[in-house]
């Protein structure tokens, strides 16, 4: 993984040109009642990526944020299904390109920083480059927020592994294979956590690149609730714990269950011992039930971890039947030649 000095990068990013001929470039953009800060960022980014296709994709907006982007110059659709990861499962599915940038429409990211990131993404033949936010003002990333990012990143650390540092970044760059093989099953903010499991599930090159965080625009308000959200974050982790590490889920339960017994079991093998007599047999009959579950949970775990090394490997080949980003923007420059 490669990862520049931030105070570096962020200095000596902010003008740097786009490649004169390469891969197709698509700016997406969800947006949801973002009217005061949509405009400066189609424009901001029309000026770092001026080759790029900016889209624009209104999910039930009712103050505008369409009007004011299609003014800017973006391509606008609408998304008629709540929450953000029905937006991004509809980008996805409708817009070819061979990179795809992709970033919240609230004016808090830096569109400086796309160029290097792109180049991170093309030069280094890597399928997701995630923006590590570095916020300019206190205001900018609420402590709580920042809080539940370090547990969920941490979380998913050591659970898929340590390549990705801040997990719930909205700005982010892809390979079209990422996208084209991307499941998009969440509805809501839980999508990041998804693209983080799927890089990391499958093993793919990944890449982070710092990038300033900024406040939002005044008039402009989160959509992200701290509790629900992050409770529904945390619930989806636990699903794809489930889905992608099925023997250790499934192990940690039955490990749960099996102490649980045997701490029941110890006074009543202790009675029996001293007296040959079991006074207690409810709790007996108890102590071997959670240790047959115990078994049980293992069991399936051993079962279910083959059907997911099954759907792994399915997952691996759709993904690689996709060029990768160095080969298409290969292509297209020849193409362009």
């Amino acid at each position: 993984m490669q990862t520049p000095s931030p105070r570096a990068a962020l200095a000596s990013d902010s003008d740097a040109p786009p490649r004169a001929a390469g891969p197709r470039i698509a700016v997406l953009i969800p947006c949801h009642n973002e009217v005061a800060a949509i405009a400066g960022v189609v424009r901001d980014f029309a000026r770092h990526l001026p080759g790029a296709t900016l889209y624009v994709y209104d999910n039930n907006s009712t103050d505008g944020t369409a009007a004011a982007a299609r003014a800017a110059g973006a391509v606008v659709r609408r998304e008629t299904r709540p929450g953000k990861g029905s937006v991004v499962r509809r980008m996805f599915a409708d817009v070819e390109a061979d990179v795809y940038v992709l970033v919240d429409g609230d004016g808090t990211y830096d569109a400086g920083t796309a160029p290097a990131m792109v180049r991170l993404l093309v030069d280094d033949g890597l399928d997701m480059v995630n923006a590590t936010r570095v916020d300019e003002a206190a205001a900018a990333y609420r402590p709580g927020h920042r809080l539940g990012n370090a547990v969920l990143s941490g979380l998913v650390a050591r659970l898929f592994g340590r390549e990705i540092t801040d997990m719930l970044s909205g700005y982010r760059v892809f390979s079209r294979r990422f996208v084209k093989s991307f499941p998009a099953l969440a509805t809501g903010f839980e999508t990041e956590t998804e693209f983080s499991v799927h890089a990391l599930a499958l093993r793919m090159p990944v890449g982070e690149h710092p990038s300033a965080y900024r406040e939002r625009a005044p008039g402009s308000e989160s959509k992200l609730r701290t509790y629900s959200d992050g409770l529904r974050i945390l619930r989806t982790i636990v699903v794809l714990v489930k889905e992608e590490r099925p023997l250790a889920f499934f192990a940690s339960a039955a490990g749960l269950l099996l102490g649980l017994a045997v701490l029941l079991a110890l006074p009543v093998v202790a009675t029996f011992l001293r007296t040959g007599l079991v006074p207690r047999l409810p709790t007996a009959v108890l102590s071997t039930g959670l240790a047959l579950l115990s078994f049980l949970a293992l069991a399936c775990g051993l079962i279910l971890d083959s059907v997911a090394r099954g759907r792994r490997e399915a997952k691996r080949l759709a993904y690689l039947r996709l060029p990768g980003v160095a080969t298409s923007g290969h292509e297209q420059t020849g193409r362009q030649g």
